[in-house]
This record gives C-alpha cells, sequence and structure tokens, in this order.
C-alpha cells in the first residue's frame, strides 16, 4: 500500500489542477458552470474559539474528522499536493484516493484556513475551501465554500448519490469543526 501511495503521490504532483479558476475560493464570487455550495457553522466567541479552530483546521482536522486520511500528513501549507483517503465502513476495500492540491492558505488575525483544488483522478472537477474567521463582534464561525461539478464517470454515473455524498461530507467537515471547539 505504501509503494502504491507513494506512486500516486508523485502522479498528482505532477499534475495540473483539472480546472481553470484556481484560487477562485478566495474571492467572493464563485465562477460560473459549477454547482455552488457555502454552509457555515456558529463556533463560538473570541480569539481562542479562532485559535483552537484555526489549528485544527489547518491541520486537516475537519477531513480527518469525517473519515479521510490525508497523505502526507502535516498543516496544509500553500502549493502542496495530498492524496485524500476514505474507505467503506467495516472493508479495507475499495478505498478511494483522491488527489488535490492546497491553492491558498491564510492565517491572519481573524482569518485562518486553506482550499484545495481537484487534480486529475478526482471525483469531482473543482475547488473546497475551509474557513475560520471571527467578526467584528467577536463571533467565530467555520465556512466550507465549494464550486464542483462531477468529474469522474462513477459520480456522473450516479449523479444523484455523489450530490448527497459530498453533501454529507461538507456537513459531517461543519460537525468535526463544531466538536472539535466543544460547542
Amino acid at each position: 500500500m505504501a509503494t502504491d501511495l507513494r506512486r500516486r503521490l508523485l502522479a498528482a504532483r505532477a499534475a495540473v489542477p483539472s480546472y481553470a479558476e484556481v484560487g477562485a475560493t478566495r474571492g467572493g464570487r464563485l465562477p460560473n458552470g459549477y454547482a455552488h455550495l457555502r454552509r457555515r457553522v456558529h463556533l463560538g466567541r473570541g480569539p481562542e474559539v479562532l485559535r483552537r479552530a484555526g489549528r485544527y483546521v489547518l491541520g486537516w482536522g475537519s477531513q480527518v474528522g469525517s473519515g479521510f486520511a490525508v497523505h502526507p500528513g502535516g498543516p496544509a501549507r500553500g502549493g502542496e499536493t495530498v492524496l485524500l483517503r476514505l474507505s467503506l465502513p467495516g472493508s479495507r476495500w475499495p478505498r478511494l484516493v483522491i488527489p488535490c492540491r492546497v491553492v491558498w492558505t491564510v492565517d491572519g488575525p481573524d482569518r485562518v484556513g486553506f482550499a484545495y483544488g481537484t487534480l486529475p483522478g478526482h471525483p469531482e472537477c473543482g475547488e473546497e475551501a475551509f474557513l475560520v474567521s471571527m467578526d467584528a463582534d467577536g463571533e467565530v464561525w467555520f465556512e466550507v465554500t465549494a464550486f464542483s461539478r462531477l468529474s469522474a464517470w462513477y459520480a456522473r454515473l450516479g449523479r444523484p448519490v455523489a450530490l448527497l455524498l459530498q453533501h454529507l461530507a461538507i456537513e459531517r467537515y461543519l460537525a468535526a469543526v463544531a466538536a472539535h471547539v466543544g460547542r
């Protein structure tokens, strides 16, 4: 398995993103031609909540807390290529290996997070951003923003199931971060 992951990671590092609008989740307007999704959850109040949630998010906590494994581990860094792995419950196989690249990060006094974009081999085409922010009143929020369209044949074939799985994954991301900060 380690050799296979190493081979897949090398191939993903050599690949270019599977979409043209790299970094579009950083701005306000998402590109046309994709499904858009924005969901957020209130985490609490104050800089300590922001710091704790931000550290968790930058450490891939929302993904790991949702059942994904991240290879290689370590905090999200701009330009880094990772493989997200997901196994079916109760089974070692099949294991879905999803190549992604971190396209931006932010680690500021009122915003912490990152976005990754899809690479060839990902079942979707697009970008997801994971951002913890504190507003002017000190309220802290975790938001997931995504634009995507189904890419892999199996995702297009099972479109309703694939869309449901994406929605469930995002809900689990939100729940994982909220649980981590004790909301």
